[in-house]
Formats: structure tokens, sequence, C-alpha cells
């Protein structure tokens, strides 16, 4: 325990938290609950890892960690998939185990798993996957989906390709295509050369990664309120061109790993104002705090209320918000 404080404590001098950043977290939790965000903040998250079922049944693959001795926890029934190693493991263990080389588990945070959880991929479904990169949900889905349908995998770095690709080969997936085009750019294509469209898309959108600080306390000094509306910039326009390729009736989870409400409700409050288009409450076994409504003097939407924000304090998990969109008709698409 000596240990883990004196780390926390390290983290809060060689990053402490910009004063900006502070008031922010005050506004939208209140100063009590502001201090217990970054005190959870400066921890660890726990070891999280997801059954990739394409490989290796659930029941299989606890009987092999288990025999390493380590404790597996399945914090829930609905997602048995869903496993906490509560061990202390050395540094690297998880990482280098044999069933994680060989594709039989995902090393993938907790709130990272959410957004496919809500979008429920099923066999047969067309699926975009526009920010697809290191490939965690794209696996995620391919699981869910049993390798049945289509799934477009789409990623602007070549870099981050080649680790997408890697993952989706460990992983056994056989249902991914990968693309490599800016997002806008690939919707826009997809529209003018085939008017095809989707029937469920995933829009995880690179943010400002306030809800990845327990994993990248370097955030806390690149933390700006410039990047934070340079990037809502970019990801309003990814939203836009998404839910222009999204069939009428279909599923849009846009979601982020940041709790700025420029980069969260204030991109969907645009999605209601632009396009006809709802959103679905969703229900999921984590505490979660309802959207928020009113940010800096700007009244939302009230169909914002119904989108999740999770907060680490809350769950021991990292940060993050989900949306989940339903396309009512083609109104503002341009059709």
């Amino acid at each position: 325990m000596d240990k883990k404080k004196d780390y926390s404590k390290y983290l809060k001098e060689k990053f402490p938290a910009k004063e900006g950043f502070v008031e922010r977290m005050e506004t939208l939790l209140g100063k009590k609950e502001a201090k217990e965000f970054f005190d959870i903040s400066y921890t660890k998250t726990p070891s999280s890892i997801r059954c990739n079922t394409l490989k290796i049944s659930v029941e299989d693959l606890l009987k092999r960690l288990k025999a390493y001795g380590w404790k597996v926890r399945q914090p829930f029934k609905e997602f048995p998939e869903v496993m906490i190693i509560d061990s202390k493991l050395m540094p690297g263990e998880i990482g280098n185990a044999k069933e994680h080389l060989l594709g039989y588990y995902y090393v993938q945070e907790i709130s990272s798993m959410l957004p496919m959880l809500v979008l429920k991929p099923e066999a047969g479904d067309f699926v975009l996957d526009l920010c697809a990169s290191p490939g965690s949900k794209t696996t995620q889905a391919a699981a869910m989906m049993e390798n049945d349908g289509t799934i477009i995998a789409n990623e602007i770095s070549m870099g981050r390709i080649g680790i997408l690709n890697s993952n989706l080969e460990r992983c056994g997936v056989m249902n991914a295509i990968v693309t490599r085009k800016e997002g806008v750019a690939l919707c826009e294509r997809f529209l003018k050369k085939s008017q095809f469209k989707f029937d469920k898309i995933l829009v995880d959108a690179p943010c400002s990664g306030e809800g990845t600080l327990r994993k990248s306390p370097k955030t806390f000094q690149m933390w700006n309120i410039h990047m934070i509306k340079k990037i809502a910039s970019t990801q309003r326009r990814l939203a836009e061109a998404a839910v222009k390729l999204l069939k009428v009736g279909g599923t849009m989870i846009y979601s982020t790993c940041t709790l700025a409400p420029e980069e969260d409700e204030m991109i969907v409050d645009h999605l209601i104002r632009n396009f006809d288009v709802e959103i679905e409450q969703v229900k999921l076994p984590l505490k979660f705090r309802c959207g928020v409504c009113e940010w800096e003097g700007k009244e939302l939407s009230g169909e914002v209320k119904k989108c999740l924000r999770l907060y680490p304090q809350d769950n021991n998990t990292d940060g993050f918000f989900v949306s989940k969109i339903i396309k009512k008709s083609e109104k503002g698409c341009g059709l």
C-alpha cells in the first residue's frame, strides 16, 4: 500500500494537473468528486482482458489462466468474455503469455470494450470501424459476428495499420477489410462511388484523452483547451460523414476516451440538430453518469442526457463517453 501511495505521489509531482483542467472537472463534478477523479487518475487501472471466442471458449481460457495460478474474475454475468486479472503479475507477463501470443485473449481496458457491447454487431452485418487501430474493437466485433459478415476497418496512419493487421491476424479475424484513408474522405468516396450504406458504424474518434490519464500521465502535460477545440472540429466532420453513410434504421456509436463536453455531447448535439437521428438509452452493468445538457452557457438538446459518461472513480476504470445514435431518415444527408 505504501508503494502505491509513493507512486501516486511521484506522479502528482511529476505530472501536475493544469489549473484550467481542474476548474473544468470541478464544473462537471463539483470540488469533492473532482478531487476523487484526480486522485484515482494517478493510480493504475486493474488488468483486464477479453476472451477471443473466435479461437477459444471462455471456459477453456479460464482453465488455462487458472493453471498459471492467476486469479481471474468475470465482473459481468452478461459478458463472460470480460475478465479482470486480480493477481499481481510480473511486468509484461500478461502480454507474453502463450495464450496472448496465440490470440486467445486481447489485453483491453473495460471502458474500451463498451462501444461494441452497445453497437452489438451480429453475423451478416456490414460494419464500419472508421478509426480502427490498434484493433481492439475490430477484433471484438469480429468475435461477436463469429467472422460472418463484413467489417471495414479504416486507419489513416500506415504505422498504425501495421499494428491493426498484426492484431487481426493474431486473433483469427477473417471478415475484415483494412482500408487506409482519412475518415471523411473514405465516407465521401463510398457515397460517391457506390451509394453503399452500412448497418452499423463505430466512430471511436481521436480525442484529447482525458479518460486515459491512468495509463498515460503525460496527458496531464499535453492537455490544453486549444487542442480540445481543434480536435472537436475534426470529430464533428467525422461524425457527420459517418451518419451520411449509415442506413436508415441503422445504428452508429459515437465514443471517445475523453470527458470534454466539446468532444462528446456537443458533437452529438450537432448531429441531432442537423440530421434526423435519435439517441437511444443504453443499459450496461456499470455505474454511468448521464450526458451534460449545458456547458459554458450553451444549452444542448435534452436528448444528450441519454449519452453515457464513465468516470474512473465510479468503476475503477478509465474514463469514457458513449452515445448510441439511430438514423431515422436521410434528412440532412443531401439525398
